[in-house]
């Protein structure tokens, strides 16, 4: 091997370190978030719909603390083959943090959308999970889902704010469900409001200075 092709080799290996999870091998949380803003760009500019899901693994600590971490981190390796086998290529998996995995799916209508997150939940539900000592571990998800503004340029922080929102509500009634955004326009958050409009030159419409004339009649310039 040539002196430029290691050096080059060890280069793709960092890169690889930075944006992937090393546990695994799904995009970390930085690299997910650079993909969420390439998708809101997107969905800005086309008035595409796209959904953002969260997924997380219910009673994950009871995992860790009846199993053992090991056992626990096989089950964090499964449960992401489980994730990539439910979605298309061009859609992107990561894990978010802990138990927690996020999945970008663009050009996602809202009947799609609704059939990919009970894909993933019954993926889960329905198929045990193998230890290394050959025990089987039935386990369950709860997943949150928020679609992304049209022809807003929202921001990443906001719309994981929603998908969380939807997933905290699975949670509290019950876990083991999916949980959705009915639609987007009634969840134009406050933010985005500003994004979109704050921008705009509004000057001409805020109340001008008025005078009076010699009969005492106020006078708007």
């Amino acid at each position: 091997m040539s002196s430029g092709t290691y050096v080059q080799s060890v280069v793709d290996a960092l890169c690889q370190l930075s944006s992937h999870d090393v546990l695994t091998g799904l995009p970390n949380r930085r690299s997910f978030s650079q993909a969420m803003d390439r998708e809101l760009d997107r969905v800005a500019r086309s008035g595409d719909v796209a959904l953002l899901l969260m997924v997380d693994i219910d009673h994950f600590k009871h995992v860790n603390d009846t199993y053992g971490h090991l056992a626990g981190d096989d089950v964090l390796r499964q449960v992401a083959l489980r994730l990539l086998d439910c979605v298309r290529p061009m859609d992107t998996v990561a894990r978010y943090g802990g138990e927690e995995f996020a999945v970008v799916l663009p050009n996602c209508s809202y009947t799609y959308g609704e059939m990919v997150a009970e894909r993933i939940r019954h993926s889960i539900e329905d198929n045990p999970l193998f230890l290394k000592n050959g025990q089987q571990l039935s386990l369950t998800v709860s997943v949150g889902g928020a679609y992304a503004p049209q022809w807003i340029r929202s921001e990443a922080a906001i719309w994981t704010e929603r998908a969380d929102r939807q997933l905290y509500r699975a949670k509290r009634e019950g876990r083991n469900r999916v949980c959705l955004e009915e639609t987007i326009d009634t969840v134009v958050s406050a933010e985005e409001k500003e994004l979109l409009f704050g921008g705009l030159n509004l000057g001409m419409y805020e109340a001008r200075p008025s005078a009076q004339d010699g009969n005492g009649q106020t006078i708007h310039s």
